[in-house]
C-alpha cells in the first residue's frame, strides 16, 4: 500500500454557503461563469452566484451539454482566450464542471486541444476554477477528473490533472430541490457505482479503504430505501456529501482499481445517448457475472458488509442479485432493452466501435477484459 493523497479543494458545504464564494475569489479576477441549459436561472442559484460575484468583471457562457462536448467547449476556450479571463466558475453538475476542467487546461496549450483527452499533451498548467454544485454524482467537485465526448467522432474520452483541481466547490443541498427524479436517482447510482469501481475488485489488505468504502455503499443504499425522504434536508445533504466522497480519491489511495463498467458504459453513451449513470446500471451486473471469479472474494465481503447477506456457497451471486435489485427499485435500467436498445445491428455497431478503440483493448484491475470478453459482457446485458 503506496500512495500520495492530496486534496486541495475547499468545500463550503451546507445551506446558504454560496454566499461565500465572493471571499474565496482574488480580488479583480476576470471570471468565466459557465453554466448548462440555464436551470440555474428558474431555481435561484443564478441570482445568488451573481449577487456574490458583485464587483467582479463577469463573462457568461451556457449551453454546456449533459455530456460535454468538445465542440461547445472550443468555444469556451476562445471565449476565455479573447476576453483574457483568469478564474473560472462552474455552476452546475459534474458535466459542467468537467467541461470547466477541460477549459481551464486548454486555454493553456497551443496545439490541438484533443491532445489533452488522447493523452499527447499531459497538462503542466490552467486557469484557477471553482464550482458551485447543483447535482451530486460524479465528485467533480473536488477531483482532478475530466470527462468529454467528441461528436464528430463519437468519442468519449477522460484526462485526469491535479492542475484542475477546483480551488473551493459549494454544496449547498438546497440546490437540488428542483431537480428532476430521473437526475436524483442518476447520481445516486453514479456515486455507488463509483465506489464500486474502487472496491469490487481483489482484497489487497486495504483496512480503512475498504471499511470506508463500505460505508459509503451502505450509505447510498440506504439512501435508495428512503427515497421516499427525498425531500427533506437530511436526505439532500447526506447524497451531496456521500457523491462527494465517492470520487475525491480518498478511498482509491494504494488499492486496486477497475473501471471498466465506465469505459464500456461510455461507449453506450456517445453511440445511443444513453443517461451516463444508466449505461452503469446496465454493464455493472453484466460484467460482475462475467468476471466473477476474480472479484468473487470482493462480491463476498460486499454481500456480507453491505447488504447484510447470510453466508452461503453463492454469496457472491446473490450480491450481484441485491445490486440488481437495488437498481430495480430506483427504476434504473439494468438491460440495453429497457433503454429501448433491441436492434442487434445497434448493437453490431456498438461492438464494431469498441473493437477498434485502442484504449479498450485490455481494461479492468487485471488488464484482462479484452473487446472479445466486453463483446460477451454487451450481449449478456442485452
Amino acid at each position: 500500500m503506496k500512495f500520495n493523497y492530496k486534496n486541495p479543494t475547499k468545500l463550503l458545504f451546507g445551506q446558504g454557503k454560496i454566499s461565500e464564494i465572493r471571499d474565496q475569489i482574488p480580488a479583480g479576477s476576470r471570471i468565466l461563469l459557465a453554466y448548462g441549459g440555464g436551470s440555474i436561472k428558474t431555481n435561484g442559484v443564478y441570482d445568488q452566484v451573481i449577487s456574490a460575484l458583485d464587483g467582479f468583471t463577469i463573462v457568461e457562457f451556457s449551453g454546456i451539454e449533459a455530456n460535454p462536448e468538445f465542440e461547445t467547449l472550443e468555444k469556451a476556450v476562445k471565449l476565455v482566450t479573447e476576453q483574457k479571463l483568469d478564474f473560472i466558475l462552474a455552476v452546475g453538475g459534474g458535466s459542467v464542471i468537467d467541461g470547466c476542467k477541460f477549459v481551464a487546461a486548454a486555454a493553456h496549450y497551443d496545439g490541438d486541444h484533443w491532445d489533452i483527452l488522447t493523452g499527447k499533451h499531459r497538462v503542466q498548467k490552467a486557469i484557477p476554477l471553482a464550482s458551485v454544485l447543483t447535482l451530486p454524482a460524479t465528485g467533480s467537485e473536488s477531483n482532478g477528473n475530466s470527462v468529454v465526448t467528441r461528436k464528430a467522432t463519437g468519442e468519449k474520452r477522460a484526462f485526469g490533472s491535479p492542475h484542475v483541481l477546483p480551488i473551493f466547490s459549494v454544496l449547498d443541498p438546497d440546490t437540488m430541490k428542483t431537480l428532476p427524479e430521473r437526475q436524483l436517482k442518476n447520481g445516486l447510482v453514479d456515486a455507488f457505482i463509483h465506489v464500486c469501481e474502487q472496491y469490487l475488485t481483489y482484497p489487497a489488505g486495504n483496512l480503512v479503504q475498504d471499511g470506508y468504502a463500505e460505508t459509503l455503499l451502505r450509505t447510498l443504499v440506504q439512501l435508495g430505501e428512503t427515497y421516499q425522504d427525498r425531500d427533506s434536508d437530511e436526505w439532500r445533504a447526506n447524497l451531496m456529501y456521500a457523491a462527494n466522497q465517492a470520487l475525491n480519491g480518498l478511498i482509491a489511495c494504494g488499492v486496486p482499481q477497475d473501471w471498466a463498467t465506465h469505459q464500456i458504459g461510455h461507449e453506450l453513451t456517445a453511440s445511443f445517448g444513453i443517461d451516463h449513470a444508466r449505461t452503469l446500471s446496465i454493464i455493472q451486473p453484466s460484467l460482475l457475472r462475467n468476471q466473477i471469479e476474480p472479484k468473487r472474494a470482493k462480491l463476498e465481503q460486499m454481500g456480507r458488509t453491505v447488504f447484510a447477506l447470510p453466508p452461503s456457497k453463492d454469496l457472491a451471486e446473490k450480491t450481484i442479485d441485491a445490486i440488481e435489485e437495488f437498481y430495480q427499485k430506483l427504476a434504473m435500467p439494468i438491460r440495453l432493452s429497457e433503454a429501448n436498445i433491441t436492434d442487434q445491428s445497434d448493437i453490431d455497431v456498438l461492438l464494431k466501435t469498441i473493437e477498434s478503440r485502442d484504449f479498450l483493448k485490455a481494461i479492468g484491475e487485471h488488464g484482462e477484459i479484452t473487446p472479445e470478453t466486453i463483446k460477451d459482457i454487451v450481449l449478456s446485458a442485452r
